[in-house]
């Protein structure tokens, strides 16, 4: 028996980094929204006791390299269900190396689909705590929605819907390393950090340029050259009728909101002409609430 779900992107409405931690990893502060462009999984049971994925990517690993493997592992364990075959189909959309959480999608997905299979064994929040195990941005995809994400990510707090727009994703041909990214920030101070709390307001208030005006992420300061694509991309869609335009995550996909239908639909297409990868999706809410 085959079972599906859906794995949806996230995007950083903003994006803030603050000390480093005594584990190795930096205190984050973040707005976090998913979207409705997403992969597709599907898991089916095997006899052979292996977990295992496949991908319409060759490049993508099918062991415990990725996630989505890794998460069906830890729910196993947790649910103390022993010598259960797993293959994992992934048809992917969400870009690799965007910043975009696809491989903790799917693993979130994962943890979704086997939940149901298995009766709804855990709690959404079991599940997030099982998440935490498996990568920084699984526990956010779980529900996913609109949520403020602090920690290394994984303490979560659902917050008012981002309001209805439109959302073009612009993603350059390069990817950028996050540990690369991470160096350089350590190297040099943070200048300037997102007015989160002006953020957290407006999505109350439904204020959807309020938003906008205060999207921000702190990695497009760090000294990359790379960032002047991302400037780029930015401005292109600012001229285009963007209310705010930010690049997500680690990058290096940029990302713009819009109002019109129409002006978001002539972006994309000029955009996908200069970048390859372009497309409008939308905010979509939590999957429990």
């Amino acid at each position: 028996m085959e079972f599906r779900e859906k794995a949806y992107a996230k995007l950083n409405i903003s994006l803030d980094v603050g000390a480093r931690r005594a584990d190795g990893y930096h205190e984050m502060n973040m707005v976090m929204q998913t979207v409705k462009l997403c992969d597709e999984l599907s898991v089916s049971t095997t006899e052979d006791g292996q977990i295992s994925a496949r991908s319409n990517l060759r490049f993508i690993p099918n062991d415990e390299r990725n996630l989505a493997v890794k998460a069906a592992r830890v729910f196993l364990d947790a649910a103390e269900i022993s010598g259960q075959g797993l293959l994992l189909t992934l048809h992917k959309r969400i870009p690799v190396g965007a910043g975009m959480a696809g491989g903790s999608s799917d693993a979130a997905a994962v943890l979704r689909l086997l939940n149901r299979m298995y009766e709804d064994r855990f709690t959404r929040s079991e599940l997030e705590k099982l998440a935490e195990q498996v990568g920084s941005d699984v526990a956010f995809c779980v529900s996913g929605g609109t949520a403020l994400a602090r920690g290394r990510g994984e303490i979560l707090e659902d917050l008012p819907p981002l309001p209805d727009c439109r959302i073009v994703v612009c993603k350059p041909e390069f990817s950028i390393s996050t540990p690369e990214l991470f160096k350089k920030l350590d190297s040099a101070p943070v200048r300037h950090h997102p007015d989160t709390a002006g953020i957290l307001k407006a999505l109350g208030d439904g204020d959807l340029r309020a938003i906008c005006r205060r999207m921000y992420n702190v990695f497009e300061d760090v000294g990359d050259r790379r960032m002047r694509t991302v400037a780029q991309i930015k401005s292109r869609m600012l001229d285009y009728g963007a209310l705010g335009s930010i690049m997500t995550g680690t990058g290096s996909a940029v990302f713009g909101v819009f109002t019109e239908e129409a002006a978001a639909d002539k972006a994309a297409e000029e955009l996908r002409g200069e970048y390859r990868f372009a497309c409008v999706t939308e905010p979509m809410p939590g999957l429990f609430l």
